[in-house]
């Protein structure tokens, strides 16, 4: 027998080995749901479904203490849609969720569940995406709405969204609402909703701040805790590493050249350290990618849907942005930066171990924050194990295994008469080669140990790249920035010593970062971090290098893709018109004022230069 995806997380204080075991069809269910649930195939409820569901069922307010992939969807979707009204074309029922994602996780279980039940009509509202297309569907007289809480107070105050008939009001993951800076939106919304409603206030955690919610805006609710602070994810090689701060790039880069995970999400404290950590990986041709509050809910959709097709591997996170993401294939979890409250590590940690598979976690703690380390074993109650972090050797090492254990795959597939063939003439004319030692050059080539050498290999320029890029979150754009020219400004050619340069229409006055610039050429051009020379970034636009070109294709894409709300606009440099008094001629039929002249002159010294 299976139950409604709770998808092994926590260990509850509800699923004792002597809790009696209920089903589905015990719980009292209307038919409708009650035959959607068994068309899922779902006999035996989750401890938080098996808990919630009576009360609600029941007309009661309850505060849910559950993290994430516990089921709580279902114990609140399944009576809310036993509460609203087919036959009644208002909104009825209000789900608040803390992200876009999560909004639409949560819609498209309703609308599951609600299979059975004709005339119902699901929505979600949330920002970033239009506005009209809502507004035409609440029109229409959709009975529930799951949104984040600005679109919906958007909504209330444009009176397309009437909360006249509101009966049930959700409140999922309650403390990351209140984290996020909703807590006045979610008083406004309960304000206006009828004071009769019925409310289910989910939280993985009970801090001061819920309570005075729930005792603000709950009736005599009952409290269903199924998840204890202390509890965590079974199913998760839980390790930490001690690393210092300067060494964290470094040690990031080898940990994931020396995983065997499917893929990877890699959590970072700020949404800074996401783009620049990121854009680095990519820079380096990892397949990587970084989600944080800036990204476009386009973009997000994109990068998540890749990272469940495959197309990525590794994903660079803040803890917001994670919220609601639930992709199997997630094998390693690394907290680059150690989260600040304990129950976030749970959150983190959650992501992989999912499906019934195994999943690692790994910590990197600086030597000054053991203490948070220390805090995370007494929540869990749970020691977590040391480990020592792979070293460039180590890395080398691996590749070479991951290597040799495809010999026997492609000697079996033949086709080998041409290397046979190129060997065989190489020991002829070298007799002095040891056949061994010419196998172990080839290896060391395959995997890109190319030997000693007094400029850094290509692991530790990823390493320095990284260690750059996460300097600038600490605000030390100095260690990255490029001083301006000290001999004034000169005429760029549009092909520069490194290829093709181009000229994109964002600059710092815009908002534009490195890492934007950088995803954005990647995932719109088709293009990987290799193909990309020097990036230099202007008050009012960008140059990148690009030492093959581009398609037509991939100029068109590129040239619709957006940073920072802006169109890119992509164009072949040409450099600067010559300003005038200086002996040079302007082209026939142009018209470029001298004060733009002098102006793009100026704007040509770059405040920030990104090189390879």
């Amino acid at each position: 027998m299976t139950s409604l995806p709770s998808a092994a997380l926590p260990t509850t204080e509800s699923s004792d080995a002597a809790a009696p075991t209920i089903t589905f069809a015990e719980l009292g269910l209307p038919e409708p749901l009650a035959r959607a649930v068994a068309d899922l195939g779902f006999e035996i409820p989750s401890a938080i479904q098996a808990e919630a569901i009576p009360a609600l069922l029941a007309g009661r307010d309850i505060t849910g203490v559950a993290q994430t992939g516990t089921g709580k969807t279902a114990a609140f979707g399944l009576p809310l849609l036993a509460a609203v009204d087919p036959e009644l074309r208002e909104v009825q029922a209000l789900v608040l969720t803390p992200t876009r994602e999560l909004a639409m996780q949560v819609a498209e279980a309703i609308e599951t569940f609600a299979k059975h039940l004709p005339g119902i009509e699901v929505i979600a509202v949330y920002g970033g995406s239009p506005f009209l297309p809502q507004q035409r569907a609440l029109a229409r007289g959709a009975q529930i709405v799951v949104g984040t809480p600005g679109r919906v107070i958007d909504h209330l105050e444009r009176r397309t969204l009437r909360p006249d008939n509101v009966r049930f009001l959700v409140l999922d993951e309650a403390d990351e609402m209140l984290r996020m800076g909703f807590a006045e939106d979610v008083d406004k919304i309960f304000n206006t909703t009828p004071t009769d409603r019925q409310v289910a206030l989910f939280s993985a955690t009970m801090p001061p701040a819920i309570r005075r919610v729930a005792g603000q805006h709950l009736n005599n609710p009952v409290e269903v805790a199924v998840s204890r602070q202390s509890s965590t994810v079974t199913s998760v090689n839980q390790t930490y590493a001690v690393v210092p701060y300067r060494h964290k790039a470094g040690a990031l880069a080898r940990v994931l050249a020396v995983s065997d995970a499917d893929a990877a999400i890699v959590f970072v404290r700020t949404r800074g350290a996401a783009e620049e950590v990121g854009s680095a990986l990519i820079e380096r041709g990892i397949s990587a990618a970084y989600i944080s509050g800036d990204v476009a809910q386009g973009e997000r959709e994109k990068i998540v849907e890749r990272l469940r097709s495959g197309a990525l591997n590794v994903l660079v996170a803040t803890d917001v942005a994670a919220r609601g993401l639930d992709v199997d294939r997630i094998g390693l979890v690394v907290n680059f930066d150690a989260p600040s409250e304990p129950e976030a590590y749970v959150h983190r940690i959650g992501r992989t171990g999912r499906a019934g598979r195994s999943g690692e976690a790994l910590t990197f703690v600086t030597p000054s924050e053991q203490h948070r380390l220390r805090a995370i074993e007494r929540t869990t109650r749970q020691k977590l194990e040391e480990i020592s972090i792979p070293s460039p050797a180590d890395v080398s090492a691996h590749r070479v295994q991951k290597l040799l254990r495809d010999v026997a795959t492609r000697a079996e597939a033949g086709r080998l008469d041409l290397y046979r063939t190129a060997v065989t003439a190489y020991l002829a004319e070298n007799p002095s080669v040891d056949p061994i030692e010419l196998a172990s050059v080839v290896a060391a080539l395959a995997v890109g140990d190319t030997g000693p050498a007094p400029r850094p290999t290509h692991g530790d320029d990823l390493d320095d790249a990284l260690s750059r890029a996460h300097l600038s979150d600490r605000g030390d754009r100095n260690e990255r920035s490029a001083r301006p020219s000290s001999d004034g400004p000169r005429r760029a050619t549009h092909r520069t010593e490194g290829g093709l340069r181009y000229r994109i229409a964002v600059g710092h006055t815009h908002g534009a970062q490195a890492g934007a610039i950088v995803g954005a050429l990647t995932n719109e051009g088709g293009l990987t971090g290799k193909d990309l020379g020097k990036i230099d970034i202007f008050p009012s636009f960008s140059l990148v290098e690009i030492p093959a070109g581009l398609s037509p294709e991939a100029f068109d894409r590129i040239g619709r893709a957006r940073v920072a709300g802006r169109p890119l606009r992509i164009r072949v440099d040409e450099g600067p018109g010559p300003r005038t008094g200086q002996g040079a001629s302007r082209p026939t039929g142009a018209h470029r004022p001298e004060g733009r002249d002098r102006a793009e002159s100026r704007d040509r010294r770059p405040r920030h230069t990104v090189g390879r």
